[in-house]
């Protein structure tokens, strides 16, 4: 009986073949770091949000950066910065809009770098099962030539080319499905932290304009410290 271990049919596979499944075992490795490493930032990043959130509605009469966790003191940071110029009989609305626009612009950079790399999970998962298929088909066709170079028809001499060649589709899903799986979670999560943080920024930018707008002898300026550039 021959062996028909994975191993085996690695080995005894077609150079195209064999070519295709290192490729699609390194797809896999690859996904799988990135899905560990956005497992891990997305989490904290998620505590980060819903705390930002949770001290942008419990404001008072002053706006310290440095009351606000991780990124979002940066974004704090630049809604105090906007809040500062003035622009002579600039209303409320407008004022709010300036200073919102300025927090939003620091938070899609940082969405940006959460985002970053997911692109290879979507890559992966719509292209590996037909990697995978091409593997297969180049395989099968091998095996046909070699058994028409043979003459023999038998199933000992057939099965394991087919299983070789099959395998390959095999691995294709497996990179494939784990990728599609986690780039929808990966998207879910990610616009769930954009609303709550512009959620966040909505909180800051109403208060920084009820402040600019209070009575002079009832105004607190706010206040900015100094920010160290969060990761």
């Amino acid at each position: 009986m021959g062996n028909y271990s994975i191993q085996s049919m690695f080995l005894n596979a077609d150079p195209v073949v064999q070519g295709v499944m290192v490729i699609l075992l390194l797809a896999s490795i690859a996904c799988w770091v990135v899905i560990f490493e956005k497992a891990a930032l997305y989490k904290k990043s998620s505590r980060t949000v819903l705390d930002f959130k949770r001290k942008a509605a419990a404001i008072g009469d002053a706006v310290d950066p440095g009351d606000y966790p991780g990124f979002t003191s940066l974004v704090v940071a630049a809604g105090v910065r906007e809040s500062r110029d003035t622009a002579g009989d600039e209303t409320r609305a407008d004022f709010r809009e300036r200073a919102e626009r300025s927090m939003r612009a620091v938070l899609s950079g940082r969405i940006d770098r959460l985002d970053a790399r997911t692109t290879l999970l979507a890559t992966v998962g719509s292209t590996s099962p037909f990697v995978g298929l091409f593997g297969t088909v180049w395989g099968i066709m091998h095996s046909f030539i070699g058994i028409a170079a043979s003459g023999e028809t038998t199933l000992a001499v057939v099965a394991p080319g087919i299983a070789e060649a099959l395998f390959a589709t095999a691995m294709g899903l497996v990179a494939a499905i784990p990728a599609v799986i986690a780039y929808n979670k990966i998207n879910s999560v990610l616009k769930k932290m954009t609303k709550e943080a512009l959620v966040g920024i909505g909180l800051v930018g109403n208060s920084l304009a009820r402040i600019h707008f209070s009575e002079p002898q009832t105004r607190s300026v706010p206040r900015l410290k100094k920010v160290e550039s969060q990761a």
